[in-house]
């Protein structure tokens, strides 16, 4: 798979979970976001290939945003371990996203972001 992509990806500054919405257990935690994917830290593997319902919860006070959370058809494109022992870094890649999860999904990435030009104090 080639490692350039034509969308930036975002790491999120805010702690946001991530489940199977169908078996309504936790994946992990969502580390980046595209309007395409995202990559979520977890502790287990995941099947690559495998179709699922990943379901966001957003963090509040999101404007213009009433949904609470993102529940998006994904598949899982890639799955490896991560530099931390036990955990998995697993890519999903979104199949569709509806028109409300659009708008909340670009909510989230414009106000939660990280920026790597705030000054990080000590």
């Amino acid at each position: 798979m080639s490692e350039h992509r034509k969308e930036e990806r975002r790491k999120l500054i805010s702690f946001t979970p991530a489940y199977d919405a169908k078996k309504k257990t936790l994946l992990g935690y969502v580390y980046d976001l595209t309007m395409k994917g995202a990559m979520v830290i977890g502790e287990r593997s995941a099947q690559v290939g495998e179709g699922i319902t990943l379901r966001i919860d957003l963090p509040g006070n999101l404007e213009n945003v009433s949904l609470p959370r993102l529940t998006i058809p994904a598949r899982i494109a890639w799955c490896r371990p991560d530099e931390s022992p036990g955990n998995f870094n697993i890519g999903f890649e979104f199949v569709e996203i509806d028109a409300e999860n659009d708008g909340a999904l670009q909510a989230v990435l414009e106000r939660y972001q990280f920026r790597p030009d705030f000054p990080i104090s000590s």
